[in-house]
């Protein structure tokens, strides 16, 4: 069974974790080191329990603690040829053992199955992830200027998703602090998604089996999380998908440990959940000193 954890997401820098019972995946770096290692220990693990280190692009935000983790710790860095040739001349001290993996081709690594795929940003050649084991698929989709056939066609039949909703389009607009030539960058098409992209693509892909979606890379002044939140709820009852529970990452602190699948119950133990038990469970799983555990 695949869970998720954010350890931050934002303008600022962006990180997620990956783990079976086999294996743990850091998905991007764009958290200092120093940040990482505590934001590991605050979701119960330590950057040595590493296995790899998956990277969807070069840029800052996702890349900025990558050297001086690897200066410290042997971790392999799955990344695309483009985007290891752009980041090489940053590795001044650090040898790292990269791991180059072909843009729409799929890999085995351990217990785990993943595939990268493009998607159109403005990096040099950005890539979103499917990684899926025996149970459970993870679609992630991080910094994303519009929507593709492609995107639809491999998201599909995801567990659960971790997909950006960069800016609202009002707040965007009404923006005073960004001049315009930056606006047309963030909504244009190697840009990054809105709240409104993001629904569009989620009431593409809702089915009665999807579990949680994680909303990424918020911006501070140009979205709101509740904001978010009410349009992603909204496709999703639209859809008829009502079981799915929808979260916004933050940047300065991880999310609870989320599981991609639901778990399999048989009928006669099955006991139904409420939200506040649902909540409860999940504290108690991420901070096991709290008085809910």
């Amino acid at each position: 069974m695949l869970s998720l954890t954010v350890l931050g997401s934002g303008s600022s820098g962006n990180c997620a974790v990956v783990r079976t019972e086999r294996t743990t995946l850091l998905v991007d770096a764009g958290l200092s080191a120093r940040r990482i290692a505590q934001r590991l220990e605050m979701v119960g693990l330590c950057v040595s329990d590493l296995d790899a280190i998956l990277l969807t692009h070069e840029h800052q935000d996702h890349t900025c603690g990558l050297e001086m983790l690897c200066r410290k710790y042997e971790v392999p860095i799955f990344a695309t040829p483009l985007t290891h040739e752009t980041l090489m001349p940053a590795f001044t001290k650090a040898r790292p053992k990269w791991k180059l993996m072909q843009t729409g081709a799929a890999f085995e690594f351990h217990d785990l199955r993943i595939e990268c795929f493009p998607v159109p940003h403005d990096a040099v050649d950005p890539v979103g992830f499917v990684i899926e084991d025996e149970e459970s698929r993870l679609g992630v989709l991080s910094d994303v200027g519009f929507i593709t056939n492609l995107i639809r066609d491999r998201l599909a039949g995801s567990h659960s998703l971790f997909i950006e909703a960069n800016y609202d389009t009002h707040l965007l607009e009404a923006d005073t602090r960004r001049p315009w030539s930056i606006k047309q960058r963030i909504s244009g098409r190697h840009g990054h998604l809105s709240n409104d992209q993001t629904a569009e693509l989620v009431q593409c892909l809702a089915h009665p089996a999807l579990h949680h979606i994680v909303l990424g890379h918020l911006s501070d002044d140009c979205n709101d999380p509740d904001t978010a939140l009410q349009r992603i709820n909204a496709v999703l009852m639209s859809a008829g998908v009502r079981d799915a529970r929808v979260h916004c990452a933050a940047r300065h602190q991880p999310l609870p440990w989320l599981e991609v699948a639901r778990r399999q119950v048989s009928v006669a133990c099955a006991v139904e959940e409420t939200a506040t038990e649902y909540d409860a469970r999940h504290q108690a799983e991420f901070w096991p000193g709290s008085a809910a555990a």
